[in-house]
């Protein structure tokens, strides 16, 4: 059986994160459109630097996905699999770390994402236990996990 490796990024590894966010067919982004949303090279870049916030999975030593949150907003802000890899638990893994570091410091957290039902994210966070609490405009939609009592 392959196992899956979780690493924490470093900025060495940016060019890697948009090689990886630039391969997926659904809710594709080029870099010109992160570079217009503000997702830059410097950007991730001072992330990095003020708290861990990147993981990179590798699979056969191959980096496959990533997953970035912002500590401050509680939000899940990217998870992405290289499309070759889907299938493999991969995302359920990277999810997994987000939320672990996300709820050590948060109640609630939340992500946004595409809405459109045919985008098969929504079923993977749902079946993942977080909720769609609502519209954020006229595609995208926000997502909620409450942290479990125990």
């Amino acid at each position: 059986m392959m196992t899956t490796i979780l690493r924490l990024a470093s900025p060495s590894d940016i060019e890697l994160l948009f090689d990886i966010r630039t391969s997926v067919t659904q809710n594709h982004l080029s870099r010109e459109q992160m570079h217009e949303l503000g997702i830059t090279a410097d950007a991730l870049s001072d992330a990095m630097r003020k708290a861990p916030c990147v993981w990179i999975a590798e699979w056969q030593q191959q980096a496959v996905g990533f997953v970035m949150v912002d500590h401050d907003e509680a939000e899940l802000f990217a998870l992405f699999v290289r499309p070759q890899h889907e299938g493999k638990g991969i995302g359920q893994i990277l999810l997994q770390q987000a939320e672990a570091a996300l709820f050590q410091r948060h109640e609630v957290i939340h992500l946004i994402t595409d809405g459109d039902e045919a985008i098969r994210a929504n079923g993977f966070y749902r079946r993942c236990g977080w909720n769609v609490t609502g519209a954020v405009d006229a595609r995208d939609v926000r997502f909620e996990k409450r942290r479990a009592r125990s």
